[in-house]
């Protein structure tokens, strides 16, 4: 099933569950705080892929909580209803404030999966035993050709070679250069 599908599918699932918490709310007496029940559809968002869809059920939750205060069927609002309204509001947007960091979270880290594989996609390794001359250092290569340690390593990695002499064989190759006489 496409990705879309299951986005409109959820939208759908979503959308005719708040219908059905607002009548619940609609009927109930305000002492009574079902606007809690939004919260649980701000956190089926979660297996949306977008975020704008996490916001859209969030607002709408707002506002159906917010419209069960000012239509009720059961008399005039009261303090409790005004806090029980409050609180699910609270718990709506404390829902909601998760699943968009968690949200996120996971698209960084799709991001830092994808760097990740890229990485590893350019690494050059050695493995294995490398066939090396003991007495010049050339290494044979798989076609059965002797070359240069550095024209080896260059060609199999991405590492560069500068050239100089240890202290040796400075005192060796030039003693009348060397700092130990």
């Amino acid at each position: 099933m496409p990705r879309q599908d299951i986005n409109a599918a959820l939208m759908g699932t979503t959308i005719l569950l708040a219908v059905g918490i607002f009548v619940l709310d609609f009927f109930f007496p305000l002492g009574v705080a079902i606007g809690a029940l939004y919260a649980p559809l701000v956190l089926i968002t979660l297996w949306s892929s977008s975020r704008r869809s996490t916001q859209i059920v969030t607002v709408g939750a707002t506002i159906l909580t917010v419209l069960g205060l000012f239509y009720p069927l059961y008399g005039v609002s009261d303090w409790l209803a005004v806090t029980n309204r409050v609180l699910s509001l609270i718990t709506i947007w404390v829902a909601a404030i998760l699943v968009l960091l968690y949200k996120r979270a996971e698209e960084e880290r799709d991001v830092l999966v994808r760097q990740l594989q890229d990485a590893l996609a350019n690494i050059k390794t050695l493995r294995g035993l490398l066939p090396i001359c003991s007495s010049c250092k050339k290494i044979r290569d798989d076609h059965g050709y002797w070359n240069q340690l550095e024209t080896y390593i260059g060609t199999h990695t991405d590492a560069e070679f500068t050239h100089g002499l240890c202290p040796e064989c400075i005192q060796k190759l030039y003693p009348d250069y060397s700092e130990s006489k």
